[in-house]
């Protein structure tokens, strides 16, 4: 790969980094936050209706989901720009064939040819199909 188009995955992928750093950030600000009473700042001692309580616990696990996978995509980005570094972005980590710039424009930190990626999605068991 030539060293401008290197450059370019490399920018990419730290503005991906970025913008991941600071969505996982903020969801974490969301997921901590305080409880109803004190983020409304209601001192009353009334109970909190039950359904609310619910919808806070709903609220919270599916913001701790969604960081979950915005840690994960950045651990990717993060591997990815570590390969840049060590001069093997765009290599396939399973075959070492040269990943397409099409795959790399679209998923800049795929890890693998379309190929050995589609191998590792198969369901246990299954074999990929043999082209007639």
């Amino acid at each position: 790969m030539k060293a401008v188009e290197m450059k370019a995955f490399r920018l990419a992928l730290e503005q991906m980094r970025a913008r991941l750093r600071g969505d996982v950030s903020a969801m974490a600000d969301v997921a901590l936050h305080k409880t109803r009473l004190e983020s409304s700042g209601d001192l009353s001692s009334m109970p909190t209706h039950m359904a609310d309580v619910g919808t806070d616990a709903y609220e919270q696990e599916f913001t701790l989901t969604l960081m979950a996978n915005e840690e994960g995509t950045l651990d990717l980005v993060e591997q990815a720009l570590h390969r840049i570094r060590s001069k093997t972005y765009g290599l396939c980590e399973e075959c070492n064939a040269v990943i397409s710039k099409k795959r790399l424009e679209a998923i800049p930190f795929a890890s693998m040819c379309i190929r050995c990626a589609e191998k590792h999605e198969l369901p246990y068991g299954e074999r990929p199909r043999q082209p007639r």
